[in-house]
């Protein structure tokens, strides 16, 4: 039983971060498609902070923001990410790292930064787990301390990137989205209503946030649809 159980967290791990344990799939490409997109758009201007959210639970905006970290730090840059989904934290689960400590602690001054932020496996990619569940999230993600932290970690990362909760649900993105320089919006194929996207758009711009694109996530594509390999 616990070897099935073990193999079952390995293989969840595996899906999760596709683009660390198979980086040369179709999926692995597209993030790294994303990673360049994001890149061409920010010409002038260098985006440093950037945030994932999406309209609702379930679109994949952990998994993207997960694998989009990793395949910025496989570009050499040291990134780091931030678990700001302080009501349904997931990276610690992900990346396997513990999450007794993290953002609350570092945000309520019980540690430092650097004390809460874990290495991963991945070079050059550490992560900030959420740490205990607080009663007051967005308050937490809307204080001085907030900004303090942000300005400590852009010290000493290249990237910050931060998973916040689903816009639509509560107002913890929308105070994220107008602290960083970018914001990307995941939407589940099949998953999203076009009302509940186009309100998120509408929330997001209105916190002032510089929208980098949306990623449609959960495609189903027909064989040989959009992928082909080209070249040796």
């Amino acid at each position: 039983m616990k070897r099935r159980q073990n193999q079952a967290v390995r293989d969840f791990k595996e899906r999760s971060l596709i683009t660390h344990f198979n980086s040369k799939s179709p999926i692995s490409e597209q993030y790294r498609t994303i990673r360049t997109n994001i890149q061409f758009s920010s010409a002038d201007t260098e985006y440093r902070t950037m945030m994932v959210t999406s309209s609702g639970p379930g679109e994949g905006k952990s998994t993207t923001t997960a694998n989009l970290a990793v395949v910025l730090a496989q570009q050499g840059k040291k990134v780091l990410l931030i678990d700001a989904d302080l009501r349904k934290p997931t990276a610690h689960y992900t990346f396997r790292v513990s999450n007794a400590q993290g953002i609350t602690n570092v945000l309520t001054k019980q540690i430092q930064l650097s004390e809460g932020c874990r290495k991963t496996e991945v070079e050059n990619l550490s992560v900030l787990p959420s740490g205990p569940i607080p009663p007051n999230p967005a308050e937490l993600l809307g204080s001085r301390m907030m900004k303090e932290m942000i300005k400590e970690a852009l010290e000493q990362y290249d990237v910050v990137m931060f998973d916040t909760p689903p816009v639509l649900a509560v107002t913890d993105a929308q105070i994220l989205a107008n602290i960083c320089d970018g914001v990307v919006l995941v939407v589940g194929s099949g998953v999203t209503e076009k009302e509940a996207a186009v309100k998120s758009k509408e929330l997001l711009e209105a916190a002032k946030a510089k929208l980098l694109g949306v990623v449609l996530n959960r495609k189903k594509m027909k064989k040989g649809q959009y992928y082909y390999y080209y070249g040796s």
